[in-house]
């Protein structure tokens, strides 16, 4: 049997939907059900029901999980020995995945960590900056940076730091609308925002907290995707400081009352904290991190006031 089908399977377990299994994997939605075709022929049984909420395991389907995800935790496992393993954190050596939200993945640690694996020949980085929440106790990485706390399981926790986000227009389009003095004036905009029933953190439940409007012109499960469509002028979006703050064509809008804090935190299965190359990487992680404490965390007469 074909391990791709089952690694389909999987992706299409967790995420529900053709379309959510395609974001995870990285490919068409149509590639997808193909495997899946696929892998229910082989089977001769029906894995998946459709149903409103998306799709849904069927008995044979439940039945098949666990040993697909036992196998999945193989791999992995094969993946994280097929590397040598550093005998101190001097010489880290070794696979580390580093599961980040997709704005702090991208923006700020994607280049600090490929330059890390630059400067260690031995240590391999795989940097997993997806919009959705990463397990642990699945194994889909070493090291998960979340919006919020794991609560459950034998995982190591640590606050790695607090971010600002703030409400954000596009020069040109600003100009073009009524002035924004108070948030009653914000019935004249228009609102790039999240997918809400894809919503992985109930932490970025945001702009609801300033206006609630009527509609948005434009909703993105990516917040690089929101970004450029804030860049293109489309309307405002609650976006990351460290994101935003960057780009000239962005200004922010009632800064004294948009503006809201949110913590990152990092944490690692307990018995792997002492991995020379974890810990190599969730050291490095940190000083990065408190590098950036400008963009992280600016003030609020920050640009563009």
């Amino acid at each position: 049997m074909d391990w791709d089908h089952l690694r389909f399977f999987a992706a299409l377990a967790q995420a529900g939907s053709l379309a959510g299994a395609a974001r995870l994997l990285g490919v068409e939605h149509t590639t997808v059900a193909r495997r899946l075709q696929a892998l229910e022929k082989i089977m001769g049984q029906t894995l998946f029901v459709r149903q409103k909420g998306g799709l849904t395991l069927t008995q044979a389907g439940q039945q098949l999980l666990p040993a697909v995800q036992a196998m999945e935790k193989a791999v992995r496992g094969v993946e994280q020995v097929a590397l040598p393993d550093g005998t101190d954190e001097a010489h880290p050596a070794g696979l580390v995945r580093v599961g980040v939200t997709e704005g702090l993945g991208t923006v700020l640690l994607s280049r600090q960590l490929a330059l890390l694996a630059l400067r260690y020949p031995q240590l391999s980085i795989d940097l997993l900056a997806l919009p959705r929440l990463l397990h642990l106790s699945r194994r889909e990485a070493d090291i998960v940076i979340s919006l919020e706390r794991p609560k459950r399981g034998s995982v190591v926790v640590s606050k790695l730091t607090d971010y600002h986000l703030y409400l954000y227009g596009e020069r040109q389009y600003l100009a073009r609308r009524p002035l924004v003095r108070s948030s009653d004036d914000l019935r004249h905009h228009q609102f790039v925002h999240y997918v809400d029933d894809l919503l992985f953190s109930k932490e970025l439940q945001l702009l609801a907290q300033l206006y609630r409007p009527a509609r948005f012109v434009f909703r993105s499960t990516s917040i690089a995707a929101q970004y450029e469509a804030v860049r293109a002028g489309v309307g405002l979006a609650v976006l990351p400081a460290f994101m935003a703050d960057r780009d000239p064509t962005l200004v922010r809008v009632l800064p004294g009352q948009a503006r809201f804090t949110r913590t990152f935190w990092m944490s690692v299965p307990e018995e792997a904290k002492a991995v020379p190359r974890i810990q190599a990487v969730w050291r490095f992680l940190k000083d990065v991190v408190r590098e950036q404490q400008a963009y992280l965390q600016p003030p609020v007469s920050g640009p563009g006031q």
